[in-house]
Parts: structure tokens; C-alpha cells; sequence
């Protein structure tokens, strides 16, 4: 073989050679390619998947919790006397249920574990009294149950909460003295808190007939109005406008007058009676 036809014949495998890996990295690039798609694919298809997903079970879940945040009080046994915000009115005869026409409604939101709750019926019930007594004021109680957590695990808010709602449900003309009755008998927070005996028989004291008193010994208030006081309490805490304006959360002692959140000075005897006098004015 000549010298030409050698170099001839080399350059040729080498051109073969080149082809063939443009060729094999021509495939390679292809398939690349179609891999890229089909992951690309599977991934488009697998969010979709899970957008779906998202939308079918958390749309739904949010409807459901913004009914129960605006309507938390529905489907609820609730005492004839309360109304749909959850209080209670105590009108100048003193029965729960009844307001006095005119008159400014003062609403007082409380626990009946809450110590400072004590120190607000103290300061200022009997003024209350006289004033819803003279025809100025309606007294509108909302009873709720924020600090179960701190009755070592009996659940003493909901059920002294309850307890009120019984009586204002079975013994009406008895719901002013028996919530003035339970915060004279106030436990201490971070305590037991009262049996459903204790409660009866301060019901007792305050007036409430024997068998409404016993059945309430008997667990009957939780079990009629167990429900609507956490309804109340949910009600209560997820409405901005009773929030604390520092803290921005719920807490209780929380007034209102004529269903707007006051933050005067409770602690001075004459503050809240001045601030009813310039709400009818």
C-alpha cells in the first residue's frame, strides 16, 4: 500500500470516528432532551396534582373555619334569656332577659376564675346595681370560659359559666344575686375551683330554687349549656373590637358601653358611672 493510500485511509477512520461521536452525542442530546420533557412533564403534572389536592381540602376547611369564627354561637342550645352575642341582659326589674328601654347597655365580660374579674365586681357592682336599679343601665353579662388551664384540669370556667346560663334559663329573677353570689366565693386562680356541689349550693344562698340548685349539682348546667359557652367564649375572643389594645388578645375584665369597648379607669369608683352618663348624654 502507498504512502498516499495510508495517510488516505487514516484520514478516513478519523472522519468515520469523528461522525460517529457527533452522531452518539447528537443521540445523547436527544434523549437528554426527551428526558428533560418528560421530568419537566411529571413534575407540572405532579403539582397540579397537589394544587388540586390543596384546593379540594383547604378551601373548604377555611369556609368552615370562618363560620365557625363568624357564627360560632350556631347550632348551640342557648338559654332563651341570652342574645345573639352572647350575654345577658338584667333590665331595672332585675330579671335576666329584660332591659329597660333608654336605658345604656354595659356589658361585662368575665370569668369567674379571674381574680381581677373579683376586683371589678367589687369596685363597681353595687354601683351597677344602682344604676340599672334607677333605670340607667342595662347590665348585660357575658359569662366565658378563658382559664380552664388554670382550675387544674376540672374545667371550672365552662362550668361556673354554664351554671350562670342555667339560672338564667330555670331562675331568672336569681341570676343578678347568684353572679354576685360566685364572686364573693371567688377561688383562687391556679386552684381546683368549686365542685357542682359548691356552685348549687351557692345558688342555694343566692336564692335559686332547690331543684334548679340540684341539678345543677348534677352536671345538668354543662349539659345544657356547656356547648353555648364555648360558643359565647369563641365569640368573645375572636371578635377585634373587644381586643386589648396593647396586647391585641381577649382578656377579661372586658366593659362595653352600648357595645363598644371601653378602657377607662375601672379601678376609680366613679369612672364608669361617668362614662354612662356621657353615653346618654
Amino acid at each position: 500500500m502507498s504512502t498516499n493510500e495510508s495517510r488516505q485511509t487514516k484520514a478516513d477512520r478519523r472522519d468515520a470516528a469523528r461522525a460517529e461521536a457527533l452522531a452518539l452525542r447528537e443521540a445523547q442530546a436527544k434523549r437528554d432532551k426527551r428526558n428533560r420533557a418528560i421530568t419537566i412533564g411529571a413534575l407540572v403534572g405532579g403539582l397540579a396534582v397537589l394544587i388540586g389536592a390543596f384546593l379540594w381540602v383547604f378551601i373548604p376547611a377555611m369556609n368552615q373555619k370562618e363560620a365557625r369564627v363568624t357564627e360560632p354561637l350556631t347550632g348551640v342550645t342557648a338559654p332563651s334569656t341570652a342574645n345573639d352575642t352572647g350575654g345577658i341582659s338584667i333590665g331595672a326589674e332585675g330579671v335576666a332577659g329584660t332591659s329597660t328601654d333608654g336605658a345604656v347597655d354595659v356589658g361585662v365580660y368575665f370569668d369567674y376564675m379571674c381574680p381581677i374579674c373579683g376586683q371589678f365586681e367589687e369596685i363597681n357592682g353595687a354601683s351597677l346595681d344602682q344604676l340599672r336599679e334607677a333605670g340607667d343601665v342595662n347590665v348585660v353579662l357575658h359569662p366565658v370560659a378563658i382559664l380552664n388551664r388554670a382550675s387544674s384540669g376540672t374545667q371550672f370556667s365552662t362550668r361556673s359559666a354554664a351554671a350562670a346560663a342555667y339560672v338564667a334559663e330555670h331562675a331568672p329573677e336569681q341570676l343578678n344575686a347568684f353572679n354576685s353570689a360566685m364572686f364573693v366565693n371567688q377561688p383562687e386562680e391556679n386552684t381546683a375551683g368549686l365542685t357542682d356541689q359548691q356552685i348549687a349550693e351557692i345558688a342555694k344562698t343566692a336564692g335559686v330554687p332547690a331543684d334548679v340548685a340540684d341539678k345543677i349539682a348534677a352536671g345538668d348546667a354543662v349539659d345544657e349549656f356547656g356547648d353555648w359557652v364555648e360558643g359565647a367564649t369563641n365569640l368573645a375572643t375572636q371578635n377585634p373590637d373587644l381586643a386589648n389594645p396593647q396586647s391585641g388578645a381577649f382578656g377579661t375584665p372586658t366593659i362595653t358601653i352600648d357595645g363598644e369597648r371601653w378602657d377607662g379607669n375601672w379601678t376609680d369608683p366613679t369612672a364608669l358611672s361617668a362614662a354612662v352618663e356621657a353615653a346618654k348624654g
